[in-house]
């Protein structure tokens, strides 16, 4: 049975239909705790302490740590860009819900838009008083969505730490990258062809630096890896 403790975690609309489409298990977040003296002639080292994590090495042990992400059998709800309707522009998310209890509703609700797909949740016809028509309003970010408007829940179902550089071909497309043959033929590497695809490594670190920016994959920083899988009936476009 799954534990109920649950915590937010944010995907670009790319990611957001990795996850929708089935194709998107893992995810890899920056660790905050980084190493010291981590180098090739001082390796940092990492062992399990418990439900916890902890460095070793040349340089003693650090203090035990956990994953922010939370632990498997955990649950994540996946924060997206949204819209609700216009006629609710003016107010806060937090607002909105006041005023959905205030209405006689009970849990906090409005109809909402996902910016990834266009896929609305919720009465949207109806919602406002005609003559009126329910137009969506203004693009909200995906930090401000609350729990009540997300439609994907993940459960964790493992959380190891490794460097980024160390992510095999599996589990880059786990990351949900889109790799494959020949963009000419449509055959597998190598065809002949001219502008051959890229292999899924190399697209995961595409994918990488343009969401953390150049360099970003030569650093090869210590990352979580969260591997996940979905938990359906539970919000998703209700």
């Amino acid at each position: 049975m799954a534990n109920n403790k649950e915590r937010p975690i944010i995907f670009n609309g790319d990611m957001v239909r990795a996850i929708l489409d089935g194709r998107k298990t893992q995810t890899r977040r920056i660790m905050k705790n980084q190493p010291a003296g981590d180098s090739p002639e001082t390796p940092a080292l990492i062992r399990n302490v418990g439900d916890g994590y902890q460095w070793h090495g040349h340089y003693g042990e650090s203090s035990i740590f956990n994953c922010p992400f939370g632990r498997p059998c955990e649950r994540l709800w996946v924060r997206e860009s949204y819209r609700m309707p216009e006629s609710l522009d003016r107010y806060s998310p937090r607002q909105v819900g006041v005023l959905a209890l205030e209405s006689g509703y009970r849990k906090p609700w409005a109809p909402i838009q996902l910016e990834a797909d266009g896929v609305r949740t919720g009465k949207w016809i109806g919602f406002d008083t005609p003559p009126i028509v329910t137009e969506p309003g203004k693009l909200r970010p995906s930090i401000h969505m609350p729990r009540w408007a997300s439609r994907i829940t993940l459960e964790i179902t493992g959380v190891r730490v490794e460097r980024l550089n160390d992510i095999s071909e599996a589990d880059a497309r786990a990351e949900g990258v889109i790799d494959g043959g020949c963009l000419t033929c449509g055959e597998p590497e190598p065809c002949g062809c001219a502008n051959p695809q890229p292999d899924a490594t190399d697209a995961f670190a595409g994918l990488w630096e343009s969401v953390y920016g150049d360099e970003s994959w030569q650093a090869n920083p210590w990352v979580w890896v969260i591997e996940f899988k979905r938990v359906e009936g539970n919000n998703d476009g209700e």
